[in-house]
């Protein structure tokens, strides 16, 4: 075909390709507002020649919005005139030496991208926002889907029309393109049947766990479980909360940007921190736990004496990416692990709430019930969280979210100037470095407006007095 000069779009069919003119371009992804239709997320992998990514920061979605070179930028969802549209922006100027595709994917949420219609990939000129060429594509139960892709060819970037669908979701594209994904474990003759979501660590059947308690961790982290303890209860005795019970709920982001994150070990020293908080909040010492990305999935319980343990067979490093390079797997999953492979790379805060909530209704306590939630941000299901958080107003629930250093926390960070409330039942912070914030600090922040909740909770008659 001849060169793209941007006077009218072009028409493109599946397998044709065009050279482009400008250097910078917008890829929109755009589909009717359908009621009831799937929703759709676009990406972008940036591929070497032999067509595979070099690590994780190749990958560009709602969740790592921005390309360490500035090269590709992923600029969000609008919703205007009856149409969705999510975009991504590459300016091939800028592309690293070594980069010569840019494939433009998307992944399918609620559904398959066949009951999405008027499904367009149209590419705009970034400068002038002039549409150069457009890809009707028609789709049927794929839950992933390429829909174009950018390559260098004799010096010059051409845009070809692709049109190929997955139906095993954004692990398929990955494969298919050169980056190595795990396989999945073997089923066992127990294995429950497979399920959309991912299951929760199994609890029954279960072998006996013994009543392990403080003393039974090494000595070091008795010492410092010791201290935190200590210092959780003069938190709150400074915001007037002495003495007062709780259930300690634990969520973490396994999302894809929180790989470097538990590399550090940062997720291991939050879990034995917060755990402090649970064996001074709770009686039996004893803490629930969550993890999620696309999906929520609860981890076992974790009790105080069986810590080491817990941390080494739940926080697990090895499995957290997606687009690393190859692990052999020693021995499979140990008994009630997660396959975090399983839980997916993206962020539904939504989701996990929805979950937590739905155990707290089904599982009553006298105590009211504490969600400490770490996440490092990349939120973007403003309406759906703000939704599942307005409904829980009137449940025995104070949600502490924390984030970790990065940005784009939503509604989670603007959710005390919301209004018509009856009482505030989040609290927000965001800190650079937790693993420079010091204990006591760490507590006051983490700590201060639950005890407020406590006592509005209780004259709005949503606890006991």
């Amino acid at each position: 075909m001849g060169r793209l000069e941007g006077v009218n779009p072009i028409s493109l069919s599946k397998g044709a390709n065009v050279s482009l003119s400008v250097p910078a371009v917008r890829a929109v992804l755009s589909w009717s507002d359908a009621p009831g239709a799937p929703d759709a997320d676009a990406s972008a992998l940036l591929l070497t020649a032999g067509g595979r990514v070099r690590d994780d920061a190749d990958l560009v979605f709602h969740n790592q919005p921005h390309h360490a070179s500035g090269a590709v930028r992923h600029l969000g969802k609008q919703r205007r005139d009856g149409a969705v549209t999510d975009t991504v922006e590459v300016d091939t100027a800028r592309l690293e030496t070594g980069i010569e595709r840019v494939l433009l994917c998307a992944s399918a949420d609620g559904g398959t991208f066949g009951r999405l219609a008027e499904l367009r990939l149209s590419l705009l000129d970034a400068a002038t926002g002039a549409e150069l060429v457009r890809f009707d594509m028609a789709a049927t139960d794929e839950t992933a889907f390429v829909g174009g892709e950018l390559y260098l060819c004799g010096g010059q970037w051409k845009f070809r029309a692709v049109g190929q669908g997955y139906a095993s979701g954004m692990a398929g594209p990955a494969t298919d393109h050169g980056i190595t994904v795990d396989e999945e474990p073997e089923p066992s003759a127990q294995d429950a049947p497979a399920a959309p979501a991912v299951p929760a660590a199994p609890r029954s059947p279960r072998a006996p766990r013994s009543a392990r308690g403080e003393e039974d961790l090494p000595v070091d982290m008795r010492k410092r479980l010791s201290l935190r303890k200590e210092q959780v209860a003069v938190s709150l005795r400074k915001h007037g909360a002495e003495g007062v019970r709780a259930r300690v709920i634990l969520v973490l982001d396994a999302s894809g940007s929180m790989t470097v994150v538990y590399g550090q070990g940062t997720i291991a020293d939050v879990v034995e921190r917060m755990a402090a908080v649970a064996a001074q909040l709770d009686d039996d010492g004893e803490m629930q736990a969550w993890t999620f990305a696309t999906h929520p999935a609860r981890l076992p319980d974790l009790r105080i004496g069986e810590l080491p343990e817990w941390i080494r067979r739940h926080v697990r490093v090895g499995e957290m990416s997606l687009f690393g390079r190859p692990k052999k797997r020693k021995r499979g999953l140990e008994p009630e692990q997660v396959d975090m492979r399983l839980v997916g790379i993206m962020n539904e805060e939504q989701r996990v709430i929805a979950e937590v909530r739905a155990h707290v209704r089904e599982n009553p306590a006298p105590d009211p019930t504490l969600v400490l939630f770490f996440s490092d941000g990349g939120v973007y299901r403003n309406q759906e969280i703000e939704r599942e958080l307005r409904e829980a107003v009137e449940e025995p629930i104070f949600w502490q979210f924390v984030g970790l250093g990065r940005a784009n926390y939503g509604v989670l960070e603007r959710f005390d100037t919301l209004p018509d409330r009856r009482v505030d039942n989040v609290g927000f912070f965001a800190v650079d470095d937790i693993d420079q914030v010091p204990d006591p600090e760490l507590y006051d922040r983490l700590l201060s407006e639950f005890p407020s909740w406590v006592r509005a909770a209780r004259q709005a008659g949503i606890l006991r007095p």
